[in-house]
């Protein structure tokens, strides 16, 4: 295995520890992976195994195919829908799938995560997007890949940059970002900006998202060509 490849299931293996360890997946309600693009190959937590055992040899190499190149145990079965998700969005290198809480109880309530306030506003430009439910057909035939199929749906003429994160309806939230890293840590500000709406609504059931201008000023201060958040990046 090359060392990039060894390097990627390192990162992988981190992200699928770091998911548990800030009780985004409970049990193994999750899975993080992620992707060598110049390989076409995806590095993905193995099924069921709990993120406490996990070794970096027990993470699970598959092709864009979805057949396993290296590993001897059965991958993720949401593998299919992360491959989706890579074949989609070329832009992103890594995939977070959770049951967080609150981020799951908007999905199962079929309500998009409205943009309140600018805790929000500062990580996804505008609201949290809901997939539509899947067909009888879809679920009783390639469901983890019509999964991927309904998000990449809901995407069309979207920046999945601009918006890293989906409500999956009547399932939960799948995450990305630039690395595996990334991703995690937009699964975790999805589950705070989650919990904040859900109290939100407890608080005020009428209240509004905020204004364009006012979700525009502070996602591209912190994203895009005229950013200014932080420090500048040393390349």
């Amino acid at each position: 295995m090359t060392d990039s490849l060894s390097a990627l299931r390192a990162s992988v293996l981190d992200a699928n520890v770091e998911i548990a360890r800030r009780g985004l997946a409970p049990f193994t309600f999750g899975n993080a992976s992620g992707i060598d693009r110049e390989r076409g190959l995806v590095v993905i937590k193995p099924s069921g195994i709990a993120y406490d055992a996990l070794r970096a040899e027990d993470l699970v190499v598959a092709d864009l195919n979805g057949d396993v190149v290296k590993g001897s145990l059965r991958p993720s079965s949401d593998l299919r829908t992360h491959l989706v998700l890579y074949r989609a969005f070329e832009s992103i290198g890594g995939v977070v799938h959770t049951h967080s809480h609150f981020a799951t109880v908007w999905a199962q309530s079929g309500r998009e995560i409205p943009c309140f306030g600018t805790t929000h506003a500062d990580h996804f430009h505008g609201a949290i997007p809901i997939t539509s439910q899947l067909s009888r057909d879809e679920v009783t035939g390639d469901y983890e890949a019509n999964t991927g199929y309904a998000i990449e749906r809901r995407f069309a003429g979207m920046d999945a940059l601009r918006m890293p994160a989906v409500l999956v309806a009547g399932h939960a939230s799948f995450c990305w970002g630039h690395d595996v890293t990334a991703a995690v840590e937009t699964a975790a500000v999805l589950e705070e900006v989650a919990r904040m709406a859900y109290d939100t609504v407890v608080l005020n059931a009428a209240a509004e998202p905020i204004p364009p201008l006012l979700l525009d000023k502070h996602f591209f201060r912190k994203h895009g060509t005229g950013a200014y958040y932080g420090q500048p990046r040393e390349d």
